[in-house]
């Protein structure tokens, strides 16, 4: 019986599901390494669950696709998917503390949203102005 865990995260509008499988080490974000995964921004943040992890993906592999948003919005969701995803397949609470300790949203997901635009103004909240001469 193989173990293969299955964890999707969001951020924003950005969608990511992860695919956890025994392995040597990689993790691929939409088929790419994740050495080659570019802004390198976007790469050092989904890296924080790796490195705050250790010595634990040597024996996995990490596939994960994500979709929408933008590039750091991808890479939020996309951390976010392999953080749940460590703490599941090892089921070490302290890791999980860790984690929540080091960056909350990185099991939990931001709720924040943004607002649609209403009538008689540009945006959400900007109304046009007025003039009385």
């Amino acid at each position: 019986m193989k173990k293969v865990i299955h964890t999707s995260g969001k951020r924003k509008t950005a969608i990511a599901r992860g695919k956890f499988r025994k392995g040597k080490g990689r993790i691929r974000i939409n088929k790419r390494p994740l050495e080659l995964y570019n802004p390198e921004l976007a790469r050092l943040k989904i890296i924080e669950p790796v490195t705050l992890a250790g010595d634990i993906i040597d024996d996995m592999d990490i596939d994960v696709k994500v979709v929408g948003s933008g590039v750091m919005g991808q890479a939020e969701a996309a951390r976010m998917v392999i953080a749940k995803g460590l703490v599941q397949w090892t089921g070490n609470m302290e890791l999980k503390e860790k984690f929540t300790q080091y960056d909350r949203t990185m099991l939990v997901g931001d709720p924040r949203r943004s607002e649609p635009k209403k009538y008689g103004g540009r945006g959400a909240r900007a109304r046009r102005q007025k003039s009385y001469r």
